[in-house]
């Protein structure tokens, strides 16, 4: 989880497990990442949905570029009020098509939003209309600084990487960080305020 939690790259976590006395290659952090990582960030997600801790209140919305082998992608994100990355998602374009192919994802997964806060990118407001939900589109400026946060992890996890190296691999890193970052922040905000 150390490769999650923290910007580290896969050597960093062998060096600091060396220390600890426990002798793995780089390799086998890679393995246990792609085999449990995954499994970590659906199980946080389904506790969270079990337990209803996610709102439908208000999600803010935003795609960043992120260059794949020198070929460029998009993520996009759906963030709640609180901060909690509900949903990421890569394509290949940035148009209409991708917009509804994200927000049918998230809006399946947790239903539709009370409030949607965005950028002025025409694709969310030709997608929200198609999906009838247009009415509760909010655009402004500064308003989408949640969404626009949330990119920064990713960023620097990006530049200790040197890139990502497929689509496929974003994907996973991107579900699995959103999940595991904010149950982190909850874990030290229940330990600094026990109950």
């Amino acid at each position: 989880m150390m490769y999650i939690r923290f910007p580290l790259s896969l050597r960093n976590v062998e060096d600091l497990l060396h220390e600890r006395g426990i002798d793995i290659t780089h390799e086998t952090v890679r393995f246990w990442w792609n085999r449990f990582g995954p499994l970590f960030a659906k199980s946080i997600r389904r506790r969270r949905l079990q337990n209803a801790n996610y709102s439908n209140w208000t999600w803010h919305l935003d795609e960043v570029f992120v260059r794949i082998n020198g070929e460029l992608h998009y993520l996009w994100r759906a963030v709640d009020h609180e901060g909690e990355v509900l949903e990421a998602f890569v394509t290949k374009r940035r148009d209409r098509k991708a917009a509804l192919k994200f927000l049918r994802k998230a809006m399946k997964r947790y239903g539709p939003p009370d409030q949607v806060v965005t950028d002025k990118l025409p694709s969310y407001k030709a997608a929200l209309r198609e999906l009838g939900v247009a009415h509760r589109q909010t655009t402004g400026k500064w308003l989408n600084n949640r969404a626009e946060n949330s990119h920064q992890p990713l960023r620097r996890r990006e530049k200790i990487m040197n890139r990502f190296r497929s689509m496929r691999s974003l994907q996973k890193f991107a579900a699995a960080q959103g999940a595991v970052r904010r149950n982190r922040s909850r874990l030290e905000e229940n330990a600094r305020n026990p109950e």
